[in-house]
């Protein structure tokens, strides 16, 4: 049977009412002003021009980059890396509190004969001892050294100033810290850091392996060598990077007699090299080139780690 006509005069049936592409039950006269569909209020957001489906607001933020640093990294609203690391610090030292026996076993040591038992009396006999340290296989001491302290509980005329030692560590920590990783963002600030804190041990092991050395001051030399080079990079220099070099350059001299200038020195040399390798990178495949220019760095401080762990075995 034919369909039935309208017969002639009758009005034309009504066109649908136009619906929201996500809900068909719910009327809609607003369009995307990307994709023209409808769409109702729970599926709109506000744009420049007009609204925007969700659809379209997800498929922009997609396609939007995010925002990077002069030297590649991501931005952050906070120092977090910096916070994290004067937290680790902060704990470790707790824990030498409680244990001190922690410095004898995680301190930077090359090598040396420690008494099995570190809480024994020295006058007590018979004492046994082992070897112990970095030339001994114990890797880890390169960078656990550089999250401890001196201990009030140490029995050198320096434990009166234990404290005074992780609270100047941990002002210059967060000064340098905050600024360097804004300009770095988190992964290459830490690689600066950790990078730093390994090149001041290495100088220990190389220069001293027989010395006992504690503490931040390493890495905290390198940060302010990245950052000296990094603010000559960029002609911004806010917290005075030449009277900072000055500074830290004279203390390492007047505090040569009691504190580790090897490991300052070697800190503060891997921070400049570090620095260079990021601020330096060509904007072409910048994070790849940075990325093999502190591996050349690593590669260069396990290699001369390797050859003084030879040297003190006698290989």
């Amino acid at each position: 049977m034919d369909a039935a006509e309208p017969a002639s005069g009758a009005p034309a049936p009504a066109a649908p009412s136009p619906t929201c592409f996500r809900h068909a039950d719910r009327e809609s006269y607003i369009r995307c002003s990307r994709c023209d569909r409808s769409v109702c209020p729970d599926c709109r957001r506000d744009a420049a021009v007009g609204y925007q489906c969700v659809e379209c607001v997800k498929s922009g933020h997609r396609s939007v980059r995010q925002a990077r640093t002069a030297f590649g990294g991501r931005i952050t609203s906070r120092p977090y890396a910096t916070l994290v690391l004067i937290a680790l610090n902060i704990a470790a030292y707790v824990v030498e509190v409680v244990r001190p026996e922690t410095v004898q076993q995680f301190g930077m040591l090359g090598a040396a004969m420690l008494p099995d038992n570190p809480n024994s009396d020295p006058y007590d006999m018979p004492m046994l001892f082992h070897q112990a340290g970095v030339a001994h296989g114990e890797w880890y001491r390169l960078l656990t050294g550089t999250f401890l302290h001196l201990s009030p509980n140490s029995d050198t005329f320096l434990g009166p100033m234990a404290v005074v030692h992780i609270v100047f560590n941990m002002y210059w920590l967060w000064s340098l810290g905050r600024v360097v990783e804004d300009r770095l963002g988190v992964l290459r600030f830490l690689g600066l850091y950790l990078l730093s804190a390994l090149g001041g041990s290495t100088l220990v092991y190389l220069i001293a392996p027989h010395t006992m050395t504690v503490g931040a001051s390493g890495a905290i030399f390198g940060l302010a060598g990245g950052y000296w080079i990094l603010s000559r990079r960029q002609g911004y220099d806010p917290l005075g990077g030449n009277q900072m070099m000055v500074t830290l350059l004279l203390w390492m001299v007047v505090s040569g007699t009691f504190a580790s200038w090897q490991g300052h020195l070697g800190g503060m040399l891997t921070g400049i090299a570090a620095g260079a390798a990021i601020a330096h990178a060509p904007r072409e495949q910048r994070g790849l080139i940075q990325a093999v220019l502190l591996s050349a760095v690593l590669l260069l401080l396990a290699t001369l780690t390797y050859a003084a762990t030879g040297h003190l075995n006698g290989g």
